[in-house]
């Protein structure tokens, strides 16, 4: 029996999460340090002074050693915490700063951090579960980053964020049919190489 597209990306979710939880801690470490090579090589990093991330949880690769490097160069760093209508607000985070656990167990900032309007980020760096060379994004089914950067589809990118997503290369697939609320990325960070989406679309 064929599947339903809404049926195949729910086994897409299961089996990459699944993939992603079975990484080992050496595996995890040398995903963090490719990943920190890889973003050395995306000059509008070195150059933001608001970068936006996330608290790596279910095998993502974490952020650790691209955070040493952000707060190296004096940038603020900005992390997701849940807000009405399953949005995210980005709040203002330093590495000690308190961390509560949402609703679904992952760390967020504390209700006292100040946050930003996500239209004033220079970068997003946003976790995925699979994406395509064209910047379609699989994420884990909430819709929260979709609904948080929906006005990003209408601007210019002199007028937004530049959204990076971050991710394993194993979840990388040929191709993701977009939906009409997903929005696209720019750039594809993995422990392996920078993937320029714009170019890949633009390609099309």
């Amino acid at each position: 029996m064929n599947q339903t597209p809404e049926l195949q990306r729910a086994a897409l979710r299961l089996r990459l999460r699944e993939q992603r939880r079975q990484l080992g801690p050496r595996q995890r470490m040398l995903a963090a340090q490719g990943l920190r090579q890889t973003l050395a090589a995306l000059p509008a990093l070195a150059r933001a002074d608001r970068v936006a991330g996330y608290w790596a949880c279910q095998g993502e690769i974490p952020l650790n050693l691209v955070l040493a490097d952000i707060e190296a160069r004096k940038q603020s760093y900005w992390l997701p915490r849940l807000a009405p209508g399953r949005k995210l607000q980005f709040a203002r985070w330093r590495g000690g700063d308190t961390v509560v656990a949402n609703r679904y167990g992952i760390p967020e900032p504390a209700a006292s951090a100040p946050t930003i309007d996500v239209l004033k980020l220079d970068i997003v760096l946003l976790p995925l579960v699979a994406f395509d060379a064209c910047g379609n994004r699989l994420g884990s089914g909430g819709g929260y980053y979709d609904r948080t950067l929906a006005a990003c589809k209408l601007l210019p990118q002199a007028d937004r964020p530049l959204l990076v997503g971050v991710a394993h290369h194993f979840q990388q697939l040929g191709r993701l049919d977009a939906q009409p609320w997903d929005v696209p990325l720019d750039f594809v960070a993995t422990e392996r190489q920078l993937i320029d989406c714009t170019t890949q679309r633009s390609a099309k």
